[in-house]
């Protein structure tokens, strides 16, 4: 029984709690002391109790903090570590590795440097890249950040550490090598293997070698996080997903789907999608989902180049875009797409570092190729080089016709898969949670508050594997956030994206006030979540 001390650190009181279990909300208070919970039922009397800190709620809705299980976050949170794209969301926790890409164990400080290089567009550069181990990455966001960071391991440097940077198959005693890579990970805290199977040099891996790695993780109890592979399109409209379901039965890993949606209208039916999860676990696989609420998708513009330029690593990437007979052989891949006018067309570019470049920020590539004068595939290729890789891009990826099934479905969750740099990024970066609270439930009503609620604090939280946060219960930690269901919007949108949201009025880590009346308190109390700890 939890025995509250004479001193509270503090207290919530005229507050409708939602525990974030999916229960209906019920009145009463919330105790904190030392980043531990207790709930109490009813009215109460704030006199009665002693607190550091006394926050009336008026009424609004206090739920646990939200839990973010897809986040580009790892390396520019180390530099902005007050997060205030995803803090003021009412985001406490945010799951990082994800796609494979991981940013722990590496070798030597130049092997780290290089693959950061090779994926700034989705990540960014840190400051100081100073880490080599899981560790000693780990050991940065203690105390130094504005939320809670979860790591999971990337397949890529798992594969980095074994075989290279190489497409070529992985021997048996590579693959061994693997395991003991993902044994010292998870020791040190991650909470299983991470896959983003179309951003080499992990995507070079075959489904025989991920069941193999698969295997090791579940032996530890993680489990296993996937951006499937889209070149198994050719093979079927589902085979991607196919695929990650086939790993799950083969290994006995647990499987999460990441920013799983139909793309387009015709690309297969949305309930042939929504079935492959449901027939999977209907079969015994322990499959869930997360989705984004915005239809744009995101990632780095380098996702459209060929593998065959990235076999070697950044600089072979580089050597590529500069060679013309590589660039010709590109542009003949690139324009034999059946989609290569939407890509040219609707998708726009951010993150410009060059000065001179910045004018095309939020552009897109076929405005860009105007102004420069140039063909767009030569314009696109040019760009690369002058900014060393390091463009993002958003577009339109996403079924918005679709989107509320994959939102309300029972076995799915919210996940941002936000970018966080540049002027013009995919406008979930800024609201995807207020969205689901403003739109999905308060206007359209494709879902109950409660279980809205529970689709980002609980469930992602049970995924994950974390014991004690998700829920507001007594002796849980203390990750909550107050906001107003009648007013909670925000106005993030494709043409004015940083938007911060209205009605999130507090938000709170580790017991520690981050978001006061809206405003970040600039207080740091993040800390890694390590698995097992």
């Amino acid at each position: 029984m939890y025995i509250i001390p004479c001193m509270l650190q503090l207290l919530i009181h005229n507050a409708r709690i939602m525990d974030g279990t999916g229960s209906p909300w019920f009145r009463g208070a919330v105790l904190v002391d030392n980043n531990t919970l207790a709930i109490k039922r009813g009215e109460i009397n704030p006199g009665e109790y002693e607190a550091e800190r006394v926050i009336d709620a008026e009424d609004n809705i206090v739920c646990p903090g939200f839990v973010d299980l897809h986040s580009h976050a790892g390396l520019t949170i180390l530099a902005e570590p007050h997060h205030d794209p995803k803090v003021r969301q009412g985001v406490t926790t945010e799951l990082v590795g994800i796609d494979g890409i991981s940013h722990a164990p590496f070798k030597s400080r130049e092997e780290l440097e290089r693959y950061i290089w090779l994926d700034a567009g989705l990540n960014w550069y840190p400051p100081d890249p100073d880490w080599l181990t899981t560790q000693e990455l780990l050991n940065k966001y203690d105390g130094t950040v504005a939320i809670n960071i979860a790591y999971i391991l990337g397949n890529s440097p798992v594969r980095i550490w074994a075989t290279g940077w190489n497409d070529r198959p992985a021997s048996k005693a590579e693959i061994s090598n693997m395991k003991s890579v993902i044994r010292e990970s998870m020791e040190e805290g991650a909470w299983g293997i991470s896959t983003g199977l179309d951003y080499p040099p992990g995507a070079f891996a075959s489904t025989d070698e991920l069941i193999a790695i698969s295997e090791q993780a579940a032996a530890m109890g993680g489990f296993y996080h996937t951006h499937t592979r889209a070149s198994l399109k050719t093979q079927g409209t589902y085979a991607p997903w196919e695929e990650a379901i086939e790993i799950g039965r083969k290994s006995g890993i647990p499987i999460h789907l990441t920013h799983f949606r139909q793309p387009k209208q015709g690309e297969g039916s949305h309930l042939d999608y929504l079935a492959l999860v449901e027939d999977a676990r209907a079969e015994g696989i322990d499959v869930t989902f997360d989705c984004y609420t915005y239809p744009y998708s995101g990632t780095s513009v380098t996702i459209h180049l060929p593998f065959w330029a990235k076999d070697g690593g950044p600089e072979r990437l580089m050597a590529a875009l500069a060679d013309p007979d590589d660039r010709k052989k590109m542009k003949r891949e690139l324009n034999s797409r059946s989609d290569i006018q939407g890509l040219w067309n609707y998708d726009w570019l951010h993150n410009f570092r060059q000065p001179h470049n910045k004018k095309y920020d939020g552009k897109t590539i076929a405005a860009i190729a105007e102004m420069r004068e140039q063909d767009p595939a030569d314009a696109l290729f040019d760009l690369l080089l002058e900014e060393r890789l390091g463009i993002s891009e958003v577009g339109l990826g996403t079924n918005a016709h679709t989107l509320p099934a994959f939102v309300s479905h029972p076995y799915g969750m919210i996940a941002s898969d936000s970018i966080l740099f540049g002027e013009y990024p995919n406008p979930r970066t800024y609201g995807c949670f207020p969205v689901v609270l403003a739109e999905f439930v308060r206007a359209e009503k494709h879902l109950k508050l409660p279980e809205a609620v529970r689709k980002m604090t609980s469930f992602p939280a049970q995924r994950l594997g974390l014991p004690d946060r998700g829920v507001l219960r007594d002796g849980f930690r203390a990750d909550i956030v107050i906001f107003n269901p009648d007013t909670v919007h925000t106005s993030a949108t494709k043409d004015d994206p940083k938007h911060y949201p209205v009605g999130i009025d507090y938000v709170i880590v580790n017991g520690v006030v981050v978001i006061e009346n809206g405003e970040n308190t600039g207080a740091t109390p993040g800390m890694a979540l390590r698995r097992g700890r």
